[in-house]
């Protein structure tokens, strides 16, 4: 029979309602922990030598129904979900490196992957270098014989530069290093890495995956082997466990997916057109732009080209700020993918804790604003940005 599209699988794939007596949402099991019939079967689970439940940081049957389904969208074996982006950065990351390796990572990556990889090089010796990763010969230029994964953000936060996923594996491959994809700002409704070749796939489920601003969540999928090794070790001991409501909240989110990417997508292309009327605006970086360098990519490894537009203001930080005051539709506040209009400034948001140095480096210069476009009627989102770029140069 041949496989559901993914827009289909998003509603009913992995849940089985007859398990569930015919509820047609995914039942919610609010426990911390499961009781057994006797204490032998108690014993025999803690053996591993029966299926079962029996602590929610072990495991919940609304926790397992989101990592089916996970694993189901980004074409994995395996998907393991945990309490953040960050714990599911952090976990794939400890289970791959130990002391003493090296890390290959896209330039631009998010703050907080950059501050935990800093953490680890002070207090582990594990060592990473950012890099373009333009090219395979670049690449294998900056590998080392501890080096032992490429860590790729695409499209990048908050620049939007894309790192070619097929260069980049084969590369990868061609040196018997692992390849970590971040696929946050795409979902596996844009974008699937692990098609194409990479091992492990990330998201911070707080954005796309719930779509609704209520939920702190991440994801991470790739090898059945790996997989059950992080979570039996890395999740269990440190402890980055999702909650079963927010796991529930997820997969009551992941039902409008596919048409809350599709609005996202397109309301992103109204304003972008809008902003490239602005003199006030400039430097405007965003995917779907056929001018953006990277265009002819972004269209061959993303079905669409996504929510997000980061663009400067003429003035510097000061205009910056000015303008984001003004806002009222649009909201000041990180974190993107929900329905409401988000603005952030990343030089003082984000990426605060990238030095100054770096960030330059990066192209996140004290001007760049970077916009999650929502849900709202796209010419309101327009008005909205209008009226506070006119207001914000009558103020500086």
């Amino acid at each position: 029979m041949k496989k559901k599209e993914l827009d289909t699988r998003l509603i009913h794939s992995h849940f089985d309602r007859q398990q569930h007596h015919g509820s047609l949402a995914h039942p919610l099991y609010q426990t911390s922990t499961f009781v057994f019939d006797n204490a032998e079967q108690g014993e025999a689970r803690f053996a591993g030598n029966e299926s079962g439940y029996m602590y929610s940081r072990l495991g919940n049957p609304t926790v397992t129904e989101l990592e089916k389904k996970m694993a189901d969208l980004e074409e994995a074996e395996e998907a393991v979900a945990f309490g953040s982006g960050m714990a599911a950065v952090s976990g794939v990351l400890i289970h791959l490196l130990k002391s003493g390796d090296h890390v290959l990572v896209s330039e631009g990556v998010y703050g907080c992957t950059y501050g935990f990889l800093e953490m680890v090089k002070e207090k582990f010796n594990i060592d990473f270098d950012l890099m373009q990763m333009s090219s395979e010969a670049a690449i294998k230029e900056r590998i080392r014989p501890e080096t032992k994964v490429l860590y790729v953000e695409t499209p990048i936060n908050p620049t939007m530069k894309l790192v070619d996923l097929k260069m980049v594996i084969k590369a990868a491959k061609e040196e018997g290093l692992r390849v970590v994809v971040d696929n946050t700002f795409s979902s596996p409704y844009l974008q699937q890495p692990l098609t194409l070749g990479a091992d492990f796939v990330i998201h911070s489920a707080t954005k796309y995956i719930s779509g609704h601003g209520d939920v702190i969540a991440g994801i991470a999928a790739g090898p059945a082997e790996d997989m059950q090794t992080i979570r039996m070790t890395t999740q269990k001991d440190i402890g980055g466990v999702i909650g079963p409501f927010d796991a529930w909240l997820l997969l009551r989110g992941l039902k409008t997916l596919a048409v809350r990417m599709d609005r996202h997508c397109d309301n992103a292309r109204f304003i972008f057109e809008k902003l490239k009327e602005e003199q006030s605006v400039k430097n405007i970086i965003y995917p779907g732009d056929k001018n953006f360098a990277q265009h002819h990519l972004a269209k061959s490894q993303m079905k669409d080209f996504g929510g997000l537009i980061s663009f400067e203001i003429e003035g510097g930080k000061k205009a910056a700020q000015a303008f984001m005051n003004e806002l009222s539709v649009v909201q000041v506040a990180v974190s993107l993918g929900d329905a409401e209009s988000l603005i952030q400034h990343p030089s003082t948001m984000t990426h605060s804790v990238v030095p100054e140095e770096d960030r330059k480096k990066m192209g996140i210069t004290d001007s760049l604003v970077r916009l999650s476009v929502g849900l709202e009627n796209a010419e309101d989102i327009w008005q909205d940005i209008k009226q506070a770029l006119e207001k914000a140069y009558m103020k500086i």
